[in-house]
């Protein structure tokens, strides 16, 4: 009798501990503000290593619904994920400007070009690529931003160039 109370007990246990198992099923909504409340909901109850999924589909919702005010609509969900602790200011600062600013973040460093940039010159051209490719996302995809996304398209090629010419000097002066 007492080994039936003990499974009864420990059965119990291992439901309970089932049932307070968070639901971490993302944003459904097709419209980006009930998406972002939805996210909201599931980061605030335990889902926080869904973070980057649930950022992604937040941007294809927004995808399907395409304006300016997006971007102020993704700024307070970053703004909210750093004052509850989910992300770093600077994370979300970085998650922002990659996707809706024509500043590169991966260029973003205080190291001298000579010994840092150019040895890595075909990596940090690839990171620029894939960041180019994520404003293409944010900037006119999500937000309508063409003026925006055109000025990085031209800054990545600007820095191309100037990244290729010092390069140039940097191994003649060697």
């Amino acid at each position: 009798m007492k080994m039936t109370s003990l499974l009864v007990v420990c059965a119990t246990f291992v439901l309970a501990s089932c049932a307070s198992e968070p639901s971490c099923e993302g944003p459904q909504s097709r419209n980006l503000s009930t998406a972002v409340d939805q996210a909201k909901s599931s980061l605030a109850n335990g889902c926080t290593a869904y973070f980057d999924s649930y950022y992604d589909t937040l941007l294809r919702t927004a995808e399907g619904d395409p304006k300016p005010e997006n971007k102020r609509v993704f700024s307070e969900f970053l703004v909210w994920a750093a004052d509850e602790g989910l992300l770093s200011q600077r994370q979300a600062k970085e998650y922002y400007n990659r996707y809706f600013n024509v500043k590169f973040m991966t260029l973003v460093s205080d190291y001298n070009n000579c010994s840092h940039t150019c040895p890595r010159r075909d990596r940090v051209l690839l990171d620029m690529e894939r960041e180019l490719s994520d404003k293409e996302r944010g900037l006119l995809k999500v937000s309508l931003d063409n003026d925006g996304y055109y000025r990085a398209d031209e800054l990545f090629k600007e820095v191309e160039l100037v990244l290729e010419a010092t390069c140039t000097a940097c191994a003649a002066g060697r």
